[in-house]
C-alpha cells in the first residue's frame, strides 16, 4: 500500500436551508471549499423533476454540514446550445482574477461536454463555452479535476469509450486549454468493485509520498462506490490503490434511489478530511475520514 491508507469514521447528511423549491429537487455533485473566513461554500447541482433540463448550479454557504442556499442559481441551462439540456458536475478553481467553474453541459441531442465559466466571484460568472470537447472515440467528456503543475495545468476528466467510463488526462499551458491528452492514469481492475466504470474525484495534492485521488468506480451494473489511489506527482501513473471501497454504495431498498456513492470534493479539517459525495443519485452526504496506519 506504499504507506497510504484511509479509514471511514462517519457519514452525515448535508442540511440545506433557504429556498422552498428544495423540496421538489434532487441534489447532486457537492463541490465544497473553505473560505478565508473559515466557513465553507458549496456549488452543487439541483434537478427539478418538473423541468426538462437535467439541472442548474446553485451556491450555498455554511459550516461544512449545514448550508444556506442563495436565492437564485449561478448557472442555468441555455440559451446557448452547448448546455441547453442542463448544467452538471461543477468544479471550482480559484485564481488571482477570481474563479473558474468547470461543469458538464448537455446539448440539444443529449451529448455532454466539459464546459467552463469564469468571473470575479461566484455570483458573476460568464459562460466561456467548451473547455474539452467530446470526440468520436472519447464521448461525453465531464467531471473535471484541475490542478496547477509548475507553469502549466493538469486536467483529469471522465470520458466514455466502448460502453465504459474511463479517466483521461490532459496538459495545457493555461486553465482554458487546449488540452493535450496523454495516457489514462488509472485503469479498471478485473474481479474488483471497480471492474467496469471509472470516474475522477477530488485530489489531496500535497499528501506525503504523492497525491491521493478519491476516485469513483463501478461494476457493469453501475453500482458506484468511492475508493482512493495514490498517483505520481504529475498525476500520470498509479503508485498504489485501495483494495476495497472507502465509501460503499447505498442499498436503496425502496428502489427510489440508485446504488451510488460518487465523490465530488474534499476539505481538510485538522487531522481529518471531509469528503463530499452524491448519495443515491438524489441527496448530499459528507464522509468524515482520516489517515490510517494500517
Amino acid at each position: 500500500m506504499s504507506g497510504a491508507s484511509f479509514e471511514l469514521l462517519a457519514i452525515e447528511p448535508l442540511r440545506l436551508l433557504g429556498a422552498k423549491i428544495l423540496g421538489r429537487k434532487r441534489r447532486m455533485s457537492p463541490y465544497v471549499w473553505r473560505n478565508p473566513s473559515g466557513d465553507c461554500s458549496m456549488l452543487f447541482r439541483l434537478v427539478d423533476g418538473q423541468v426538462a433540463a437535467t439541472g442548474s448550479l446553485w451556491l450555498a454557504r455554511g459550516n461544512g454540514c449545514t448550508f444556506t442556499l442563495d436565492p437564485k442559481p449561478v448557472l442555468t441551462p441555455g440559451p446557448e446550445d452547448f448546455d441547453i439540456g442542463g448544467c452538471e458536475d461543477p468544479t471550482v478553481v480559484h485564481v488571482d482574477e477570481g474563479c473558474l467553474v468547470y461543469y458538464t453541459g448537455l446539448d440539444r441531442d443529449g451529448v455532454t461536454q466539459l464546459l467552463w465559466a469564469e468571473g470575479p466571484d461566484m455570483r458573476s460568472l460568464q459562460k466561456r463555452g467548451v473547455a474539452h470537447a467530446s470526440t468520436a472515440s472519447e464521448r461525453n467528456t465531464k467531471e473535471a479535476t484541475i490542478e496547477r503543475f509548475g507553469d502549466g495545468w493538469l486536467l483529469l476528466f471522465e470520458y466514455g469509450h466502448a460502453g465504459r467510463s474511463r479517466i483521461g488526462r490532459g496538459e495545457a499551458n493555461g486553465p482554458a486549454g487546449p488540452w493535450k491528452e496523454t495516457s489514462d492514469p488509472l485503469g479498471r481492475r478485473d474481479g474488483c468493485w471497480d471492474n467496469w466504470h471509472l470516474s475522477t474525484g477530488p485530489i489531496l495534492i500535497d499528501e506525503p509520498g504523492g497525491p491521493i485521488m478519491f476516485y469513483n468506480g463501478a461494476d457493469a451494473d453501475a453500482v458506484w462506490q468511492i475508493g482512493w489511489a495514490k498517483l505520481d506527482e504529475t498525476l500520470a501513473r498509479v503508485i498504489s490503490r485501495c483494495r476495497s471501497p472507502l465509501v460503499e454504495a447505498p442499498r436503496c431498498p425502496d428502489q427510489s434511489g440508485r446504488k451510488m456513492a460518487f465523490a465530488a470534493s474534499i476539505v481538510a479539517n485538522e487531522d481529518q478530511f471531509w469528503l463530499y459525495f452524491t448519495h443515491d443519485d438524489r441527496s448530499l452526504r459528507r464522509a468524515i475520514i482520516r489517515r490510517s496506519a494500517s
